[in-house]
């Protein structure tokens, strides 16, 4: 078996979507490991039961880009988006 047989030009692609999906795979579980309230790994914090711990949560799911992104119109490209859609273009 040839080792420049996975190194080809084609399948760098390939190489670069299986790279990020394995980073957000890592990115979502290392963040939900350390920050999400709902998961405890040490032992004495999983002997607590349910807490009602609104503001940690809250402080969990109201996150920076949510908050960046909460006023904001959901397009891409608005400029380009008005200029087809304006009516008083025409």
């Amino acid at each position: 078996m040839a080792p420049n047989r996975w190194l080809r030009p084609e399948v760098y692609p390939l190489f670069a979507a299986v790279g990020v999906a394995v980073g957000i795979c890592g990115f979502s579980l290392v963040r939900n490991i350390c920050i999400n309230p709902e998961v405890r790994v040490k032992k004495e914090n999983r002997t607590a039961g349910v807490l009602d711990n609104f503001a940690e949560g809250e402080k969990y799911s109201e996150h920076f880009l949510r908050k960046f992104v909460r006023n904001k119109t959901p397009e891409i490209m608005p400029s380009l988006n008005s200029f087809f859609t304006d009516p008083s273009r025409n």
